[in-house]
C-alpha cells in the first residue's frame, strides 16, 4: 500500500484544464467505462457540459451531467475521475436485461423446470446513474477510492432536487485485454455486426437506446446459451471489483439487472437507504487547532465550488471542527455549513446490526 495521508486528497469539479489528466485516464480506462471514450472532443465536451450542470442556477431539467476529479494535492496531480448522470436515459430509454425465471410445469409428467432468463427492459430510464469511475492502480489500497465514489453521494444530498430518488451504477463485464466479451460475442453480435469496442464506441458514453432497434424483445433462455456466456452474466471485470465493492457497502442490489452489452452487474438503489447519505449530518465549521477524531468524509454545501476531502473530526454535535489544512482544500471559512459522514462504514454496519 502506498504511504499517504487520508487529507491529501480533494474531490472537485473538472475544468478544461484536467482536459489531459482525463485523456489519460480514458485511455487507460476498462472496456465498459464508455461514460470516458478515449476522444479528445468528446471529453472536452463532457468537461464544458459538467461546467454548466455545476454552474447553472435554472431549474434541474434532468440532462445534466456532472464530471468530478480525485487531485492528490501532495503529488499535484489528478488520480481519478467520477461522474453522475442526473436521469438515466434523459434523451432516451435507458436499457438493461432484467433476470428472472420462469417456471415451466408438466402436470402429467408431474415436473417442473425453474429457467433463468433474460428480459430486455427499460426499468432504470430516469434513475440517476453514477458513471466514470477509475481510479489509477497506485491509489486503489487507499483511501482514496472511498472518497472518489462516496464523495458523490453527498453531493446527491445536499442537492436532492436535482437527482431521482433511486439511483444505479453500471459496472464493466468480462472482457480480454483485445475486448473480446463472451456475453456479447453470445448475444449481442448475433443482432449487431460489430465486435464489442465497436459497440462500446458507437454508444460512446451515451444511451444504449439504439440496441432496441436490433435486438430481440422476447425473453432470452439462458440455458440455451453457450456455457462461456453463462458464466459470464452477472460476473465482474477485475478492474471493476474494487467499485464494485464500495457500492455493495453501502447497500446496493445487485441481483436484478445487467448490462446489455458485456453483461456485467448493473446496481441500484434507493438514495435515502445508502448508508452514506443515512449517516450523513450537516454541521458548521469550527476551528480547531489539532486535527483530532475518526476520520470523515466533508463536503462544501454549495454547488459552484463543491469540493469534498477526508477530516478529522470529533464526533457528535452541530460543529464540525476542522484544521486550517482541512479548512485550506476544502476552501471553506469558519462558520460555514459542511455535509459529513463517517468513513467507515464497518462500524456504522455493526451499529446497525446491533441496535
Amino acid at each position: 500500500m502506498m504511504d499517504v495521508s487520508p487529507g491529501q486528497f480533494v474531490l472537485r469539479p473538472s475544468t478544461p484544464e484536467d482536459l489531459p489528466a482525463i485523456e489519460r485516464i480514458a485511455a487507460a480506462s476498462t472496456f465498459g467505462i464508455n461514460s470516458l471514450p478515449p476522444d479528445r472532443d468528446f471529453l472536452l465536451a463532457r468537461i464544458e457540459r459538467s461546467q454548466h450542470a455545476f454552474q447553472t442556477q435554472d431549474d434541474a431539467s434532468g440532462e445534466e451531467s456532472y464530471l468530478f476529479v480525485l487531485e492528490d494535492t501532495a503529488a499535484g496531480r489528478v488520480i481519478g475521475t467520477s461522474g453522475i448522470a442526473a436521469s438515466a436515459g434523459f434523451h432516451d430509454r435507458f436499457y438493461s436485461y432484467r433476470n428472472e425465471f420462469a417456471v415451466h410445469a408438466s402436470e402429467a409428467l408431474g415436473e417442473s423446470n425453474r429457467i433463468h432468463t433474460l428480459h430486455l427492459c427499460h426499468d432504470l430510464t430516469g434513475y440517476t446513474l453514477l458513471t466514470s469511475f477509475y481510479i489509477e492502480p497506485d491509489y486503489a489500497d487507499t483511501v482514496a477510492p472511498q472518497l472518489l465514489s462516496r464523495a458523490r453521494l453527498l453531493f446527491i444530498a445536499e442537492f436532492g432536487a436535482r437527482f431521482a430518488d433511486r439511483v444505479a451504477a453500471e459496472t464493466p463485464g468480462l472482457c480480454d485485454a483485445n475486448g473480446n466479451s463472451p456475453f456479447w460475442d453470445e448475444v449481442g453480435r448475433r443482432f449487431f455486426n460489430m465486435d464489442y469496442p465497436q459497440a462500446e464506441r458507437l454508444a460512446g458514453g451515451r444511451s444504449k437506446s439504439f440496441i432496441a432497434e436490433l435486438m430481440p424483445h422476447s425473453p432470452i433462455y439462458v440455458p440455451l446459451l453457450p456455457e462461456t456466456a453463462q458464466w459470464a452474466i452477472g460476473q465482474l471485470h477485475p478492474d471493476g471489483e474494487l467499485p464494485f465493492s464500495i457500492l455493495l457497502d453501502e447497500g446496493f442490489e445487485a441481483d436484478t439487472y445487467i448490462d446489455v452489452f458485456d453483461g456485467g452487474p448493473t446496481v441500484e438503489a434507493r438514495v435515502a437507504l445508502l448508508r452514506t447519505i443515512r449517516h450523513a449530518r450537516r454541521a458548521v465549521v469550527g476551528e480547531a487547532p489539532l486535527a483530532s477524531g475518526p476520520w470523515h468524509l466533508v463536503a462544501r454545501t454549495v454547488r459552484e465550488g463543491f469540493r469534498a476531502t477526508l477530516a478529522q473530526i470529533a464526533p457528535g454535535g452541530p460543529l464540525a471542527a476542522l484544521d486550517a489544512a482541512a479548512r485550506e482544500r476544502l476552501g471553506v471559512a469558519v462558520g460555514e455549513a459542511v455535509r459529513i459522514a463517517p468513513l467507515v462504514l464497518d462500524e456504522v454496519a455493526s451499529e446497525e446490526a446491533s441496535a
